[in-house]
């Protein structure tokens, strides 16, 4: 079964995916060379954790010579959004107007915080034919 959340993954399967999602493909030795880890996971141990996510549904693989190359089934921001509709659910009794106004009502958002979103509002409205 896939994790849906990238939260339900380990540290080293969360920097492992992070690598995968750099390179946009890559070797196990690849993926180990970028992991910024000391001391440095030994190959058959990324191996494995790449192993892992591929049987949950993180990554998919091509033989490629002697290697399998890995790729990401899911991008960076299709995992983000199921990690925040999970945490909308969880807090927001999955009512993302609870979170909206939680963010407004907080007294850190600058002027300019303020504006991009209004801006970000206003390029949605005009991506789906809406009036500005």
């Amino acid at each position: 079964m896939a994790r849906e959340s990238i939260d339900d993954l380990g540290e080293l399967q969360k920097a492992v995916m992070e690598s995968v999602w750099e390179l946009g493909e890559g070797t196990v030795q690849q993926v180990r060379d970028r992991l910024d880890r000391e001391p440095q996971p030994a190959y058959t141990t990324v191996l494995s954790v790449m192993q892992k996510l591929e049987k949950a549904g993180w990554l998919s693989h091509r033989p490629e010579g002697r290697s399998y190359v890995y790729l990401p089934t899911r991008s960076r921001d299709e995992a983000g959004s199921s990690t925040l509709r999970t945490f909308i659910d969880r807090a927001f009794r999955g009512d993302p107007m609870l979170l909206f106004q939680r963010l407004l009502d907080d007294k850190q958002l600058s002027e300019n915080d303020l504006s991009e979103i209004k801006r970000m509002i206003d390029q949605k409205r005009r991506k789906e034919g809406r009036h500005v």
